[in-house]
């Protein structure tokens, strides 16, 4: 019994990891929503706080 707990808990693992290496749609643009020199992510138009020297004040 034990061993079909563990055999079914890595099946599961196994899994849940190769859907882990899938790549999302729409990654590739959360990614380049980020600012290039502090990488934060960017909310607007506008540059990054870390370019205007707010740094969040």
């Amino acid at each position: 019994m034990l061993f079909k707990i563990v055999a079914i808990f890595l099946a599961v693992m196994a899994v849940l990891a190769m859907f882990g290496k899938l790549r999302f749609p729409g990654q590739k643009q959360i990614n380049s929503r980020r600012c290039t020199s502090c990488g934060r992510f960017k909310i607007g138009k506008g540059p990054c706080a870390c370019k205007k020297g707010d740094r969040g004040k």
